[in-house]
């Protein structure tokens, strides 16, 4: 769980990174209030994002769950959103 608000985290992010397709990992989810954090695989930074933003409608993810996400300019700044579970190739 994070005690951060949104327009904290990310805050120094340019423009031109969002709407960017990427990677990351699950850092925090609190299923109660719905929202967590993620770390972005290529800069490192924390990008926080709602279950509403959850990919496939299940508004759940796990802790240090690999995903795939975009991020744009949400009500207190860029956040995280289209959530999902990073395709797991081969079986």
């Amino acid at each position: 769980m994070t005690d951060l608000p949104p327009a904290a985290l990310a805050s120094d992010a340019e423009p031109a990174e969002a709407f960017t397709a990427r990677t990351g990992v699950v850092t925090s989810f609190d299923d109660h209030v719905g929202t967590g954090t993620l770390a972005d695989d290529t800069t490192g930074r924390t990008w926080w994002f709602h279950c509403t933003r959850i990919a496939g409608g299940s508004r759940t993810v796990a802790l240090g769950e690999a995903v795939t996400f975009l991020v744009e300019p949400g009500p207190t700044g860029l956040e995280a959103v289209a959530v999902a579970p990073t395709p797991v190739s081969g079986s």
